[in-house]
């Protein structure tokens, strides 16, 4: 019986005209297909098993290093920008299996310490840094599959990974759909968490914005999700209404001000810079202290010292950044 093959006729009688059929799905590398899983199936499985998955769960989201349980990092944002992709893509016929492999690999790619990572890494690495394009990099070349470098993913998520932020779009309805529910994600879930960080307070929210979206996280989540999938089923597009967009936009807005830009919830941010910055000078001057592992898989790919050390380091989560430059620069106390 071959699964794969009866999956693949029904996403041709189910699925919107519109949607990405895995049968149609390209790889860079031609590979022998599986009897169980889709193409894309097989994306998202090894994504969720690659070491870069797994090191998100220590990773910012906006919070360094919380010490509450409950505030996300970057592996409870990419879960819920998958969730959110799933129930998008299901309700308008579309790809569900490419969507979630786009939103599971999306931020693959983040430095530690979050955007401040990202942006830190931008300015001292002599070809910039974005972390989408890192994110396609890990999946291209820095993880293993079969013990060769890169996951050789297919094109379509490929795509939707590089493409799911800045100004580029998707080449599929379901890479925009992902772009879109990163947004809602983080917009929502960042106002809780700043909320339960009692950065802001549920009443500092715009008095219009809750008006329209909603008083609660769900509330506001199923407003923008409805109002998507109303302006989208059965069209060549994902969009919200003018009205909606407006609102979300709004929030975002307000988010900057009160929460990314804020001196309180960013009061770590300039210790993060420095840890990064001091790193990144310490392995180009001591490029044979990054671990020989590392090292030698980028040789065989042909990288360059500081790409290498650039890769070096935002491949580390926060706590291991920090416990390796305790290591470097903190005197230890001396014993017999």
């Amino acid at each position: 019986m071959n699964i794969r093959s009866r999956t693949e006729e029904l996403e041709k009688n189910i699925l919107s005209k519109y949607a990405a059929l895995s049968s149609k799905a390209k790889r860079k590398f031609e590979e022998k297909k599986c009897s169980i899983r889709t193409e894309f199936q097989r994306d998202r499985d090894r994504i969720v098993h690659s070491k870069a998955f797994r090191r998100l769960k220590h990773k910012t989201q906006v919070f360094i290093a919380p010490e509450g349980d409950h505030y996300r990092t970057r592996l409870t944002h990419t879960l819920e920008v998958a969730q959110i992709s799933r129930t998008l893509a299901r309700a308008l016929r579309l790809n569900e299996d490419l969507a979630e492999a786009i939103a599971l690999g999306h931020d693959l790619g983040h430095t530690p310490f979050g955007h401040k990572g990202e942006q830190v890494l931008n300015e001292i690495f002599s070809k910039g840094f974005r972390h989408n394009e890192q994110s396609l990099k890990v999946v291209d070349y820095l993880e293993f599959h079969n013990e060769k470098p890169g996951l050789n993913l297919t094109y379509e998520v490929r795509d939707g990974i590089l493409n799911h932020t800045g100004n580029r779009e998707p080449i599929t309805l379901e890479g925009k759909i992902v772009k879109i529910a990163d947004r809602i994600a983080y917009i929502n879930h960042d106002i809780d968490d700043s909320i339960r960080a009692r950065i802001i307070s549920k009443e500092d929210l715009p008095k219009d914005c809750i008006k329209v979206l909603g008083s609660t996280y769900g509330e506001r989540i199923n407003t923008m999700i409805m109002d998507i999938i109303k302006n989208s089923y059965e069209r060549n597009d994902i969009k919200m209404s003018e009205e909606i967009s407006y609102y979300t936009n709004k929030l975002r807005d307000f988010m900057f001000q009160s929460v990314y830009l804020n001196k309180k919830a960013k009061s770590e941010e300039d210790k993060a810079k420095f840890i990064i910055e001091q790193l990144y000078e310490y392995y180009n001057k001591n490029f044979e202290k990054i671990p020989a592992e590392h090292r030698k898989h980028h040789e065989t790919i042909r990288r360059t010292k500081d790409e290498i050390v650039c890769d070096y380091i935002a491949g580390m989560t926060d706590r291991y950044a920090i416990r390796v430059f305790k290591d470097i620069f903190v005197p230890r106390p001396w014993q017999k």
